[in-house]
């Protein structure tokens, strides 16, 4: 009989999941639905999350607390912009909590929450919305496998 694969590079794993708050709230999970699959160093998961599955194999079960450091950061001051209202076409949806989608210099997609509004500025912050959050982290391994080599290649 061979030994069970662990996480880890150069694996394919398939797993379920939950983020939940201190308080209990759950923000994301997969427990009762499809699991999720990610292959190891994609950058689908934050460092620590991914790093907290090391050496676990199908079956295995874990929880695991992450500070703000570990999880999303903490929100950067720099990371909110303010914006012209004129700048946007649509100025009669703007409201606190809607989320616009920007491109960057890189022409890559960037969400924006809209934190305020005035009769000439619009207030956007691009923290991500659980920077500064503790969060706990619950996972189940269900199924871990050799990635296939085209998609260790493409993470190089």
């Amino acid at each position: 009989m061979s030994e069970a694969l662990t996480v880890g590079p150069q694996r394919e794993i398939t797993l379920h999941f939950a983020v939940r708050l201190m308080s209990g709230e759950e923000l994301d999970s997969t427990f009762g639905k499809e699991p999720a699959t990610f292959v190891w160093g994609d950058e689908s998961l934050p460092e620590r999350f991914e790093r907290s599955l090391l050496g676990l194999k199908a079956g295995d079960k874990r929880s695991v607390f992450l500070s703000p450091e570990e999880a999303f950061g903490e929100p950067n001051p720099d990371n909110v912009q303010y914006f012209r209202r004129e700048e946007f076409p649509d100025q009669d949806e703007l409201a606190p909590g809607l989320v616009i989608q920007f491109t960057d210099a890189a022409k890559s997609e960037l969400p924006g929450v809209v934190i305020a509004v005035d009769d000439e500025w619009v207030t956007v912050d691009f923290n991500h919305p659980l920077a500064g959050r503790e969060l706990t982290f619950e996972v189940e391994i269900v199924e871990v496998k050799h990635a296939a080599e085209e998609q260790i290649v493409e993470l190089r």
